[in-house]
């Protein structure tokens, strides 16, 4: 695990998401689902480990919308939807937490339709599908899954829809949207050595950095934190726009808090009245706003689904930077 083989990991990660799009485009990975439910169910539970488990909450709160009884969980959970024809399990793996996933799954198997998306058919997870979805992220040298979040984010989606939850993006075609998410990615990629290490610079800090994100795409902050976690092992945090005004910046008044937002939120504003009056400082993503010492715009950045699937690799680009820079 390196910080170059990470940078060559996010410079696949538009050709992983096309890859994906044309996949789609041949073949409905969830063709034989109908065959296994006798009506719509009525719990569906989405389970996983990591940035697979940010992924599931995003797909559970879109089907909530719809009137599904989608709840996400972590893999490890001893109580949770009661196994039987009426609930069905989606299992996400990215490679770690086979143990846990393993041992939830032995609660619903040949009681429950089960789908695991995972890129290894031989992995012990597969065994317990009725459904498998390969996730075509391709070889991610540096470990950190970041093509494998994004192309099961875009398939829990594609569930989503087939279930009946709204899409929020400007075109039902998920295909097309797969497509406008691999451009920003590309943009954004591409024009890292632009943004990046003035990014890096406004938020180092010996107090580590916070993700602040909507709560519907509180997962792209999970997802950015969790990269800065494993890569180069910085303090990195996650929070939610509108909690992060009773809870998070008790912290920016007793440190050098530095954040990146994630915008879109009603309550952007606020965050960004509160950190400043608090001498933290923020870059904001998306959008521009007041105060910030970075306004990072991308290409697509109003559509909140390419929204969802692209903003996660900021947080990875600066991931890199700064796992290059220890030299690592």
């Amino acid at each position: 695990m390196t910080a170059e083989l990470l940078s060559a990991d996010l410079a696949g990660k538009p050709g992983a998401l096309t890859a994906l799009a044309d996949r789609l485009a041949r073949r409905d990975p969830y063709a034989a689902l109908p065959s296994l439910l006798d009506d719509e169910p009525a719990g569906v539970l989405l389970l996983g480990t990591g940035g697979a488990r940010y992924a599931c909450e995003a797909a559970a709160e879109r089907m909530r919308r719809a009137g599904l009884g989608a709840v996400a969980e972590y893999a490890s959970t001893t109580a949770s939807l009661p196994p039987g024809p009426d609930t069905l399990v989606v299992a996400v793996s990215l490679g770690s937490g086979l143990r846990e996933l393993c041992t939830a799954l032995d609660h619903y198997v040949e009681r429950s339709a089960v789908i695991v998306l995972c890129d290894d058919a031989d992995s012990p997870v597969a065994r317990y599908a009725d459904v498998l979805v390969p996730l075509l992220s391709g070889e991610e040298r540096s470990g950190l899954a970041c093509s494998g979040y994004m192309n099961a984010l875009a398939l829990l989606l594609l569930l989503g829809h087939q279930l009946g939850a709204p899409v929020l993006g400007a075109t039902a075609d998920l295909g097309q949207t797969l497509r406008r998410s691999a451009n920003a990615i590309s943009d954004l990629v591409e024009r890292a050595p632009g943004w990046v290490p003035e990014a890096a610079k406004a938020l180092d800090s010996p107090d580590g950095v916070h993700f602040v994100a909507p709560v519907e795409r509180l997962c792209s902050a999970r997802q950015a934190a969790l990269a800065v976690r494993q890569g180069p092992v910085r303090a990195a945090h996650a929070a939610e726009s509108a909690e992060w005004s009773h809870t998070g910046r008790h912290l920016a008044a007793i440190s050098d808090y530095r954040a990146v937002l994630f915008t879109g939120s009603h309550y952007d504003d606020r965050v960004a009245e509160h950190l400043l009056q608090l001498r933290g400082a923020f870059v904001a993503v998306g959008g521009a706003v007041e105060g910030a010492e970075v306004n990072l715009r991308y290409l697509g950045d109003t559509d909140p689904d390419v929204r969802l699937l692209t903003e996660p690799v900021v947080g990875e680009l600066l991931a890199a930077h700064w796992w290059a820079e220890r030299g690592v």
